[in-house]
């Protein structure tokens, strides 16, 4: 049975939904418990692999939600009743974490940096820092962008995708029936692709 803290609360829930997101082919960004009301709000942020380009197609966040709301009611490890809500990072996530750039390729990208100066443009590749692979590769990864510039994620204060209304059109992720389209899933909006699934 689930404890009345929110901590370990996220914990099990971690532990419990850890295994079906990865039997999916996906990553897990966050596990977060929180009450509201009568109810706790379980919220599982979900992602595509790093090496993946695109957003998440509704489809695929709908049969995840589904897949993790049985594999809950099955553990039962939050107490009395809950609702779960799965969703993706979206455009509004700030890229902190060398994953968080890759998965931002062929984005608009504005970079802040340590110095002060900003840096816009297309992402279009990270490369690898480190030649040897060591535990300075992530630290040392360069940031490519489509006019040719590189930037060094550990000289980046803040990063962050702009939304690009004429690409949700063209972008396979982001049209229609996307993870980031507004009208997608089962309840959805534009920046996070949330799916809501009630328990209890």
């Amino acid at each position: 049975m689930a404890t009345q803290h929110g901590r370990t609360t996220a914990e099990a829930v971690r532990a419990v939904v850890a295994p079906v997101v990865d039997g999916a082919g996906l990553f897990l960004e966050d596990v977060a418990v929180t009450r509201a009301g009568s109810r706790s709000v379980v919220r599982v942020t979900v992602d595509l692999p790093e090496d993946a380009v695109g957003s998440l197609d509704s489809d695929t966040l709908g049969d995840t939600s589904r897949a993790l709301s049985a594999a809950l009611d099955e553990r039962d490890v939050v107490n009395g009743a809950y609702t779960l809500e799965v969703s993706t990072p979206g455009t509004s996530r700030p890229l902190t974490e060398v994953r968080h750039f890759r998965r931002a390729r062929t984005r608009l990208v504005t970079l802040r940096l340590h110095d002060g100066a900003t840096v816009s443009g297309r992402l279009v590749d990270v490369a690898d820092g480190a030649a040897d692979g060591g535990t300075d590769a992530a630290s040392d990864a360069l940031l490519v962008l489509d006019d040719g510039s590189r930037v060094r994620v550990a000289d980046v204060r803040k990063g962050k995708v702009e939304v690009e209304l004429k690409r949700l059109d063209a972008d396979e992720g982001d049209g229609p029936g996307g993870a980031d389209d507004p009208t997608a899933g089962e309840t959805t909006d534009d920046t996070t692709g949330s799916a809501r699934h009630e328990e209890g």
